[in-house]
């Protein structure tokens, strides 16, 4: 018994219990090539969001993971995500960040740095150059891309709506 008092077990047996018969080849690492992400997921006007693990494609269980893109000026409306936490890593551009009840918090970010979105926090996400896409990854904590929009009245308000999303459908015709 280890001195840690918790018994290990090193049967070799045990490593190979759950391989599949093919030896993983079909269901062990996949290489998603970043020109086959899946845009048919949850939006917020202002970005683009597009799957690349998620359970759909891959059978992730327990985390989401793809890109956004926010073009050059455009904000999104206010949103939080339920229950799920959120890591955006920025890739190229300027993110600026406003979070709170009435968005009254403010960060920016640049390529390289990690932002952390907890639940529920709503938040708004701004591009914060007039010329340049802002091109983030993003993983979440579950593999459902849940996405709440906020009726906040934003600090800054989205000037360039690209599309309306499924949660807010556009208003009919001359309404």
């Amino acid at each position: 018994m280890p001195h840690d008092g918790i018994p290990h077990h090193h049967h070799h047996d045990d490593d190979h219990h759950h391989t599949p018969a093919d030896g993983w080849k079909n269901t062990g690492v996949r290489v998603i090539p970043g020109d086959s992400l899946d845009a048919n997921t949850a939006q917020t006007p202002g970005m683009n969001r597009a799957a690349a693990i998620n359970l759909a494609r891959v059978g992730a269980q327990k985390i989401w993971a793809g890109t956004v893109h926010i073009h050059a000026n455009a904000k999104t409306g206010a949103h939080h995500h339920g229950a799920l936490e959120s890591v955006i890593y920025v890739v190229k551009g300027r993110a600026r960040m406003r979070w709170g009840e009435k968005l009254e918090f403010v960060a920016e970010a640049g390529p390289g740095d990690f932002i952390f979105v907890p639940p529920y926090v709503p938040h708004q996400e701004i591009n914060a150059s007039t010329e340049e896409t802002l091109e983030c990854v993003l993983v979440r904590s579950d593999n459902e891309a849940v996405v709440v929009n906020l009726e906040i009245e934003p600090v800054e308000k989205p000037e360039q709506v690209l599309w309306v999303d499924p949660i807010h459908k556009a208003p009919p015709a001359g309404a």
